[in-house]
């Protein structure tokens, strides 16, 4: 977990970098798990034979969808946490691009800068971060997304 801090600290790092994630190898195990789990098995994610013969990428990759749903636990052990919050939430995202596939076997880490504060109310603090999931020895990263958290406080 993050370096807690109160909210007001928080506010004044608007514009800088929060922290980056440890890396993390995407294998064929996590991609055949979650596989698995969403239902789609499509062979660029589960026939590492076939997907070396009839694709670009010398394998199988994983779906957009498994590299974006890394990215909590790396926030989780990275980003602050906020004294005084009695819950934080996923709230969603405002944008999504996935720039370049992570090939099995493949480290990705995640790199997060606050990009803004917002109070929706007195007990609302609404974080949008900036978030790029890198792919270690790739000139671009995975994915670059805005993604928004809501801190609900006491």
């Amino acid at each position: 977990m993050g370096v807690a801090m109160d909210r007001e600290d928080f506010v004044k790092l608007v514009g800088t970098e929060l922290g980056v994630s440890e890396w993390h190898t995407v294998d064929q195990k996590q991609i055949d798990a979650f596989a698995h789990a969403t239902n789609d098995h499509q062979f660029i994610h589960v026939d590492p034979e076939r997907a070396k013969r009839e694709t670009p990428f010398g394998g199988t990759i994983a779906h957009g969808f498994l590299s974006l749903s890394v990215l909590p636990a790396m926030a989780y052990a990275t980003m602050p946490t906020l004294n005084g919050a009695a819950m934080s939430i996923n709230y969603g995202f405002d944008k999504i691009r996935f720039l370049t596939p992570v090939r099995a076997g493949k480290r990705v880490r995640a790199r997060f800068v606050l990009s803004e504060v917002t109070m929706k109310s007195p007990k609302e603090l609404l974080a949008r971060t900036a978030t790029t999931l890198e792919i270690e020895g790739e000139p671009k990263p995975a994915l670059v997304a805005d993604w928004l958290g809501m801190h609900f406080f006491n």
